[in-house]
């Protein structure tokens, strides 16, 4: 199996979110797509998240009815700071036959050489890395270091395009706090759970979901 493991906050997911997951499972020929809360992801102040409950409810409602989408507790269940590679050891220990990809975005592949033992990570999934519409070409020489030159040939074929979504879950909860409309950036269930639980009622200026080492 072709296993895609999308990492996050995802307080709240959004549309872009969706997209992003899609776009993976169908240029990678991914059978599934794991999105993988974080429990406390590096660099972000403790407590800043909203309570594990309320981010995966609503990333049950986004993702109902998608067959190929899976939502998995494994690092809110593992507790403690969430490291991309303690997350694919354990999933690999589980699924050893399993092909294992790692979706991440531009800006965090500038940063991956500071991770948590960037090589093991490469070992253990292919890092498929989305370029946005219109967006440079990802400079994958950062990975050379960590990556063997065949290695860094299979992620330079598993680059994903996608179009360019200008939606973050910062500008979502902020504008929540602010009491405007945020129809259409996110699923209407996803909405309305915000509604009814009076969620992101004081903004905050955390990065976004996409933040994880």
């Amino acid at each position: 199996m072709r296993l895609g493991i999308f990492g996050g906050s995802f307080d709240p997911v959004h549309f872009a979110h969706l997209l992003l997951a899609e776009m993976c499972r169908e240029q990678c020929r991914l059978d599934q797509v794991w999105f993988v809360p974080a429990a406390a992801p590096p660099h972000k102040p403790t407590g800043s998240l909203t309570p594990a409950r309320h981010r995966l409810a609503m990333l049950e409602l986004a993702t109902a009815g998608a067959e190929a989408f899976h939502i998995s507790r494994l690092e809110i269940e593992r507790s403690g700071v969430s490291y991309t590679v303690e997350t694919l050891e354990q999933i690999h220990h589980q699924q050893p036959s399993t092909e294992l990809f790692f979706l991440m975005g531009g800006d965090s592949l500038r940063d991956f050489p500071s991770w948590r033992a960037p090589e093991r990570t490469c070992e253990l999934a292919i890092p498929v890395v989305i370029r946005r519409l219109g967006a440079p070409e990802p400079d994958l020489s950062v990975l050379a270091k960590a990556v063997s030159p065949e290695r860094l040939a299979r992620i330079q074929q598993n680059q994903v395009q996608m179009p360019l979504v200008d939606l973050s879950s910062t500008a979502i909860r902020q504008a929540v706090a602010a009491g405007r409309s945020i129809r259409y950036q996110t699923p209407r269930a996803v909405e309305k759970y915000i509604e009814t639980h009076g969620l992101y009622r004081t903004a905050t200026n955390e990065p976004s979901a996409h933040s994880r080492e």
